[in-house]
């Protein structure tokens, strides 16, 4: 399969993460460059511990200094008498540096430990940047040959980078707006996303109920593969409760909740309420994982009734519209400061909120599951949906436009279910 169609994502079409170069000033034996890399995906951030960037050189480079990153060794620079290169490897590789490092190792944009929030999410924010000094190069526009084989962690698998390719010259406005410059010469590098690539299973699941019927759709078994069964955490254990398992590990391996479909997300979807003009959801996300907390995460959800919504309780909300005529998506996510960090498991590992729908008289309807959702991603990754035979259905016999003894027995079951 071609890497870039299994990159394809339905719901945004045109995400991906842009690497351009922009070579300031020529020196005498190569350039220095400004590097941004830009997150133009609308729900994909890249989360902690952040991005690494890596590429060959097409000839014998080295990097002689950077300002707002660092590769991640040097490599053998005995060959350089006097002034020894920060980066001598054919091959290097890079990392953000975290906040708080001197001011003369600083660059605009850089220094936030590489975590990149998604461009729907926070525009301010879906940047990253460093400046980098190329020595053993080419120092003119004829000369200067593109770096290859770019690779892309953000954090982990998942992306694929084409090729550099020589763009128009980046233009730039001074301070005062009054004059333009602009990039002695521009190259960019497109990378986009597959989830095909980052993982062999989901890396969430979706639970689903209702106010019109007792019964909780669970998440499939072993909807994120049970390969951790054996080392997952019982929940309220002694082991849960041990000093330092919330400490993560180099290699973000997950320390997971014993659970029946062991994902490290779980989405649960409840239809509370029926209003004579409008409708109730309540969306409660679970952190199942011990090792790994979630910094602005993102929850997309696609049910055509999405057109309508009225409130959004305790998320921030925004609509996605990926194809003009459709308004079938949106994005939910943490409020700042409030609920935008979804905490390990444990008591505290979930957020939830509640949304209120305008009904739309000639579609709406509680049969044959409508009111659930087609499709839900968390961080932008895709999560598995029950099968559509197990969700909660209508009994013939129900009067949804009242809420009866049954709909708050169906609310204790899902308050127990939930901080499970």
């Amino acid at each position: 399969m071609d890497s870039f169609l299994a990159a394809y994502d339905p719901l945004d079409p045109t995400g991906n993460i842009t690497i351009k170069w922009d070579v300031v000033s020529w020196t005498a034996d190569g350039y220095v460059a400004s590097v941004t890399m830009s997150n133009f995906q609308m729900y994909r951030s890249i989360v902690s511990p952040g991005w690494t960037l890596g590429w060959q050189w097409a000839k014998k480079e080295v990097i002689w200094s950077m300002v707002g990153a660092q590769t991640t060794e040097q490599g053998d620079c005995s060959k350089f008498k006097g002034n020894v290169p920060h980066c001598c490897l054919r091959k290097p590789v890079v990392v953000d540096l975290f906040p708080g490092v001197p001011y003369n190792q600083q660059f605009s944009n850089c220094c936030k430990a590489g975590v990149v929030s998604a461009w729907g999410q926070d525009p301010s924010s879906s940047v990253s940047a460093f400046q980098v000094s190329v020595g053993v190069a080419g120092t003119s526009n004829k000369t200067v040959k593109l770096p290859m084989n770019f690779t892309l962690l953000g954090p982990g698998l998942g992306y694929t980078c084409g090729p550099a390719k020589v763009v128009p010259s980046t233009v730039y406005l001074t301070a005062d707006h009054r004059r333009k410059t602009q990039a002695l010469m521009t190259w960019n590098v497109t990378c986009t996303y597959s989830q095909f690539l980052a993982a062999k299973n989901p890396k969430c699941c979706v639970s689903f109920s209702s106010f019109y019927n007792q019964s909780i759709t669970p998440c499939p078994k072993c909807a994120c593969g049970c390969q951790n069964k054996n080392n997952c955490v019982v929940s309220d254990s002694k082991q849960a409760h041990k000093k330092g398992i919330n400490t993560p590990r180099k290699d973000n391996a997950p320390l997971l909740q014993c659970t029946h479909h062991m994902c490290p997300i779980r989405v649960h979807w409840h239809v509370k309420l029926n209003y004579k003009d409008y409708w109730r959801v309540k969306i409660a996300v679970t952190n199942f994982n011990y090792r790994m907390n979630y910094t602005q995460w993102t929850l997309v959800a696609q049910h055509p009734n999405l057109n309508a919504v009225t409130q959004v309780f305790s998320f921030d909300y925004k609509p996605l519209v990926p194809y003009e005529a459709i308004n079938d998506t949106g994005m939910f996510y943490g409020m700042k400061f409030y609920n935008d960090l979804l905490m390990e498991a444990g008591p505290q590992g979930n957020v939830q909120s509640e949304v209120l729908l305008r009904k739309n008289k000639d579609t709406f309807t509680f049969k044959h599951g409508w009111a659930f959702p087609r499709k839900v991603y968390f961080n932008g990754d895709e999560c598995l949906l029950p099968p559509p035979d197990a969700y909660p259905f209508l009994p013939n016999s129900a009067k949804v436009n009242s809420i009866t003894i049954s709909t708050m027995v169906v609310s204790a079951l899902l308050f127990l279910f939930i901080i499970s």
